[in-house]
């Protein structure tokens, strides 16, 4: 039995594997994310997420994850790139990351792959885009990927299935507030 969905007027009823972009100058890429991950556990679905640069930082999520049961995070950087002093080491651990991400892709143990800050490598030119487009065509057919971060490539828009942008009206930082645990982290 197919289930029809009908939202302002148009009418859906296939299901594929999403390509999913969140982006912008905001607060919550990553979140949003997390929150879909969330989302996809409490139905039993196995996620994983790659984190592109994080790699310093005990966020929050590195601990919430595990009790999750069916959601694994890896932290594949050395932390941010404006705190480098290498720019070809943070470009190797991004090659590496990417190929993980491959890897984790095409096993078939996922449903859901998060490429956490994944459009910051290319933003730089760390990945070339052509090679991340092209893989994402082939990537599984109901597997759903997210990729976060800001300036998102433009061919990455266009491939994707949905893209959001978050947009920064106001944040803490700009009065003087610093990042806060279990908000920011």
């Amino acid at each position: 039995m197919k289930t029809t969905i009908i939202r302002a007027g148009a009418t859906a009823k296939k299901k594929k594997g999403l390509i999913i972009v969140h982006t912008g100058n905001g607060k919550g890429k990553t979140t949003a994310a997390l929150g879909l991950a969330l989302r996809a556990c409490g139905y039993g679905m196995k996620v994983i997420m790659l984190q592109f640069f994080k790699g310093k930082w005990k966020c929050g999520e590195l601990r919430s994850a595990p009790k999750l049961g069916s959601f694994e995070i890896h932290p594949m950087g050395k932390g941010f790139t404006w705190e480098s002093k290498d720019v070809e080491v943070d470009m190797a651990m991004v090659r590496e990351a990417w190929q993980a991400a491959k890897d984790k892709i095409l096993s078939g143990n996922y449903d859901v792959v998060v490429l956490d800050e994944i459009n910051y490598a290319l933003s730089y030119g760390f990945l070339p885009t052509a090679d991340i487009v092209d893989f994402l065509r082939t990537k599984p057919p109901m597997l759903h990927v997210i990729l976060t971060g800001r300036d998102a490539k433009p061919e990455i828009v266009e491939i994707a299935d949905l893209v959001t942008e978050m947009r920064q009206i106001k944040h803490p930082f700009e009065q003087g507030i610093c990042a806060q645990r279990g908000v920011e982290f």
